[in-house]
Parts: structure tokens; sequence; C-alpha cells
């Protein structure tokens, strides 16, 4: 892939995804509500661990919603499963995934959210297989990661992605890309669609990447 793939990061530190910084750093709600999910959608959060972006996604998607929510390691599903208790939230799904098997169902998903989760995935090409599967026709994937081409952004190299990475990883597993949310402090919001076509993306897969954005420095 041309990069270093990250490991996938412990349930022990599970308390970092809960940090009272990361409302500031990554502006959880402003991200979702400029994906304009609608109520009723079904919703995977792919990589949820204890649930922080699951909770908030259920509420979005309302009681005729569904979230389901994956995670490879157990203990983060329990955890999970305690907050979403503690939130009194009933709409959430929690599924045991592994690394080459996102346990989602076939062609019922309107959107997969994947939050600084992508680049710990060990099999890359099966993982987004298996999303385009789990995908409905005009479902969209959105991949929310820290921004590879700024260097002021204080994460390890390995735990960030650029925008041309990312589309040269997706696109040949049949998806469109549509647009990069560039708003967010630190990470890019990259947005796909499922095509109607099952076949590899149609000629936009033959245009370039965009440019990307100049890097920032910090406030």
């Amino acid at each position: 892939m041309g990069r270093r793939i990250a490991d996938v990061m412990s349930w022990q530190g599970a308390e970092w995804l809960f940090r009272e910084t990361r409302i500031e750093e990554e502006q959880p709600e402003a991200m979702l509500d400029a994906l304009k999910i609608p109520r009723g959608a079904t919703v995977a959060d792919v990589g949820a661990g204890a649930g922080y972006h699951s909770i908030r996604l259920a509420r979005r998607v309302g009681p005729k919603g569904t979230v389901l929510a994956t995670d490879v390691q157990p203990e983060m599903l329990r955890m999970l499963r305690d907050n979403t208790r503690t939130a009194g939230i009933t709409n959430i799904k929690p599924l045991r995934a592994t690394q080459f098997d996102t346990k989602l169902p076939n062609e019922t998903v309107d959107l997969v959210l994947m939050v600084d989760v992508y680049h710990e995935c060990t099999d890359p090409e099966g993982v987004l297989q298996g999303l385009f599967k789990a995908l409905k026709t005009a479902g969209r994937l959105v991949l929310v990661e820290f921004r590879g081409e700024d260097e002021w952004v204080p994460i390890k190299p390995e735990h960030k992605m650029t925008l041309d990475q990312v589309r040269r990883e997706v696109e040949p597993q049949g998806f469109v890309f549509k647009d990069s949310l560039e708003f967010l402090p630190w990470q890019h919001v990259i947005i796909f669609e499922k095509p109607a076509a099952t076949g590899p993306a149609s000629s936009d897969k033959a245009k370039p990447a965009p440019t990307a954005p100049p890097a920032r420095k910090p406030n």
C-alpha cells in the first residue's frame, strides 16, 4: 500500500477516546452535522470502540434507525454496551468483527463511518470489499483520518493518511470519490459512494486526486 499499517489501539487505552480535549480537537458533532444523516437510517460505526460516536449516531437516526457498532476487541464492545445502557440508548447493535470480516449484513447499510480507524486495518482490501457489500446502492463510506499532509497535526505518521493515499486504496474497490471536507482542525472527512453498478468505479476513478489542502500551523 506504500504506507505502514498502524497497530490497533488497545482497549486498555479507551479512556483516551473520551478525553476532554477531543471535542475541541475533532469536533464530533460538527462532523456528523456535515454528513446530514437522516432519521431512520441504518449506520455502521466500524471500529466503534467504546461507543463515542455510536451513541451520537443513535440519537441522530432516532428510534426507527439502527447503529451497527463493530469492533475487533470484545473488551471494547463490553464497554460500549455499558455506555449504551448508561445513556439509555436502545438502537445500537454491537457486532464482533475481525480484521478480515466486517460481520455486516449485505446491502443493508446507508452509511459506513470509520473515525480514526481505517489506517489500522490489517487487511484494507478485504475490509473495503466487505463494506462495499454491506452498503446499499448510493450508500456512503466516510473515512475520518488525521491529515498526513499536515506536519502540524500532532499524531504519529502511521496514524495519519493523505487524501491521495486514501483515494488510491479505496477507489480500486469500486467506490466513487464524492468529496473531502476540510473544515476540521486536524482531520479529513473523506466521502465515497457505492455506485449503482457493482463493477469497478466509473470514469471518476480515472480523475486525478484533488490537490491536498495546505498544511496549517496550530492556533
